[in-house]
């Protein structure tokens, strides 16, 4: 049975045997505890376990009858029969039921034996004990139930095989009515309470229970059934995360896209407050979605220009290569297939680039990043890094939206409990009551200065065509990320906000890929529908603390060095290495209307000019001019001058080193292979 936070049944499994049990309850409804007495047991509260008038009474009939027409159980009695799984009714062992009923009532309160009887009764079919009859019959809580169904249950036990709300109705409503009158008659209910119960009807046949939230309720019976669990869901944020993805998902569904899952966490708490595990129905609804392993896509990148910013590695607007590619036999490419040649690191993260990922990558190190991934709970990553390789902040590695969720959270909460979590306290997590779940995690393994920057980048990414004009509407800030796997196979989009982590996956379970399958498209509706529907709030407080104030070059983002021209000041991490000095501004010489360069050895003094230029390597000035027309190349030389120590050309493929296959025609001669170059001065002729 699992629980809501307000106490609110979210779903329930069914026993090893087939048969609807609910664990014992503390405490019974009174409406039943006055109705179950009176009909089995009306001097419960006055005897050891044996009613010696009921006992000599229940004699006298069996001997002027010939046969047995009354036991005389008492309350008592009727528990040690259930736990002895209803032995033959004889002499000797009403006499022994007698000796055990006496010594119950001698270890256990009133209280207790009747909630061993209610709990343990059969309540007809498969039925037994009261809970999971006022669940099964009435469909609602015991507490809930008027006098008429508490008359109805209480009136089950004595005869479950012949009285079943899915038959004999005539016969259950004559015993019910039998016993709201013996109720009138001892002063339990008064005469308009009585004539409203008759008026009542009963059920024609068992309700199915809830199952507000069936794959969790799956997975904490697989830990360990038969056991309440009262979790932190929020019951009407789960139902409304259901709708969503189920809405959502049938619209998807012509596109033959059957499933999808979500997960809220409270980060301000760490609880769970909505688990959706899939669709409520359709194809595979029955796989947990939230706990399958998935290809992460592009998801896992902001973790690593977290780590590259906290380890001072990376700053947030530095330039970084986008170019073509080629690791060996790894060629990385960017969705929308172009290049920018260089562009700023957190433009490359807000716009999902590939290819300055793989490189950023590959400067930060496979097993470094690996290890950072595994610090923040990521558990399906068992491989080694050679095993992964680059590709492993593209989709490379498996994850599930469970653990998706706590890293992300993780920051959250790391950010809002700054500066008061000191260095290796430990923040809560996912308060749902599973051995092992709730195991809070350790300080983040970046600084919080890295997660601040890496969360506002976040925000600046492009929203859903359903979010057009957000920022007009006071609409709260989100920090979102959106993955897709290779194939068009997982969709994925996280949110972030200082309240709430919503992680969204969205694709078909046996892994088919589909066309339009992608993280923006296919989940980022669903992640957005959800989160305008919660409260909203301010941002993350900024924690000046882990942050410091540098002079920037605006041209390259990295820190200003002499021959930077236009410097701004930005409050970057502390980790801020020297190692980021601007290396892209140079001193050349030309004439005075920049359009020759020259040498000292080839110009007179008075001719000549020193200028500070942004000169961009080779291949990334190819592809960085065509999307900046405000990027000057470098002038030619003048005829005569000789060549300075400037890097002229650079061979995109093949790399040196590298080794290429080039197979024979059919004429025997060999293929001709594409070299790629760039060149500062396209008019120059390459050998």
């Amino acid at each position: 049975m699992v629980y809501a936070s307000n106490g609110e049944l979210m779903g329930a499994r069914i026993a090893k045997d087939e048969q609807w049990r609910f664990p014992i309850s503390d405490s019974l409804p009174e409406k039943f505890t006055k109705a179950i007495i009176t009909k089995e047991d009306k001097y419960f509260h006055y005897h050891l376990g044996v009613n010696p008038v009921s006992l000599l009474r229940a004699l006298w009939l069996n001997i002027k009858e010939g046969k047995v027409v009354s036991g005389a159980s008492t309350l008592s009695m009727q528990v040690i029969r259930l736990s002895r799984g209803n032995p033959p009714r004889t002499v000797w062992e009403k006499c022994y039921e007698i000796i055990l009923a006496t010594r119950l009532e001698l270890g256990y309160s009133k209280n207790e034996i009747l909630s061993l009887y209610s709990s343990h009764a059969p309540f007809g079919g498969n039925v037994v004990g009261f809970e999971a009859a006022s669940w099964r019959y009435f469909n609602r809580r015991p507490e809930n139930l008027s006098w008429a169904e508490c008359a109805t249950l209480a009136v089950l036990p004595n005869a479950p095989g012949l009285i079943h709300p899915g038959r004999n109705r005539s016969t259950l409503i004559k015993k019910r009515d039998e016993l709201l009158k013996e109720l009138l008659t001892e002063g339990e209910i008064d005469k308009d309470t009585y004539e409203l119960a008759l008026l009542e009807s009963i059920p024609d046949e068992p309700a199915d229970l809830p199952q507000q939230a069936p794959h969790l309720t799956a997975y904490l019976d697989l830990q360990k059934n038969g056991q309440r669990y009262f979790t932190s869901l929020d019951a009407a944020l789960q139902e409304k995360a259901q709708q969503i993805v189920d809405g959502h998902l049938h619209e998807l569904k012509a596109n033959h896209i059957n499933n999808g899952a979500l997960l809220l966490i409270e980060n301000k708490t760490g609880a769970v407050k909505a688990y959706v595990g899939n669709v409520s129905r359709g194809k595979d609804f029955y796989n947990d979605m939230l706990r399958a392993p998935r290809s992460s896509g592009s998801i896992l990148k902001p973790f690593l220009y977290a780590s590259m910013l906290s380890s001072g590695d990376l700053l947030p607007t530095q330039l970084v290569a986008d170019v073509p590619t080629f690791l060996g036999g790894f060629r990385p490419q960017n969705f929308v297939n172009e290049f920018d040649g260089a562009v700023a690191a957190d433009e490359a993260l807000a716009r999902s680039l590939n290819i300055p990922a793989v490189l950023e990558l590959k400067e930060y190190g496979i097993e470094r990043f690996l290890r950072k991934l595994h610090h923040f709970g990521f558990s399906t990553m068992s491989r080694s890094a050679d095993h992964y390789g680059l590709s492993l902040v593209l989709g490379g590695a498996e994850v599930t939206a469970w653990d998706l969720g706590r890293a992300y959270y993780h920051m959250a909460a790391n950010l809002n409990n700054y500066p008061t979590l000191a260095e290796g306290e430990e923040v809560a997590i996912y308060d749902i009551n599973v051995e092992n779940e709730g195991k809070p995690l350790t300080k983040i393994p970046v600084n919080v200065g890295a997660v601040y920057e890496t969360l506002n980048v976040l925000t600046t990414l492009n929203r859903p065509d359903s979010e057009m004009g957000w920022q007009k509407f006071g609409t709260s800030n989100i920090a979102w990320k959106t993955g897709t796997s290779f194939g068009f196979r997982d969709a994925w989009a996280v949110g972030v906000t200082p309240d709430y982590t919503c992680v969204v996956w969205v694709g078909n379970a046996d892994g088919e890929g589909r066309p339009g399958l992608i993280g923006a498209q296919a989940a980022g509706p669903v992640l957005f529908s959800f989160m305008n529907s919660l409260p909203q709030s301010g941002w993350f407080e900024t924690p000046w603390d882990e942050l410091t104030e540098k002079e920037i070059c605006k041209a390259s983002g990295m820190l200003a060095g002499r021959d930077c021209l236009e410097v701004e000041v930005k409050h970057l991490p502390q980790s801020t290495k020297i190692a980021n000095v601007c290396g892209y501004h140079k001193t050349i010489h030309t004439n005075k209307s920049k359009s020759l360069q020259l040498s000292l050895n080839c110009a007179d003094s008075d001719e000549i000019q020193a200028n500070s230029w942004f000169v961009l390597p080779p291949a990334q000035a190819w592809y960085y001019a065509k999307k900046h027309p405000e990027y000057q190349q470098l002038p030619p030389w003048k005829p005569g001058c000789g060549y300075e120590s400037q890097q002229l050309v650079e061979v995109i493929y093949p790399k040196q080193n590298g080794r290429i296959f080039m197979p024979r025609e059919l004429s025997g001669s060999s293929s001709k292979v594409v070299v790629e170059v760039a060149h500062q001065q396209p008019e120059e002729k390459l050998f």
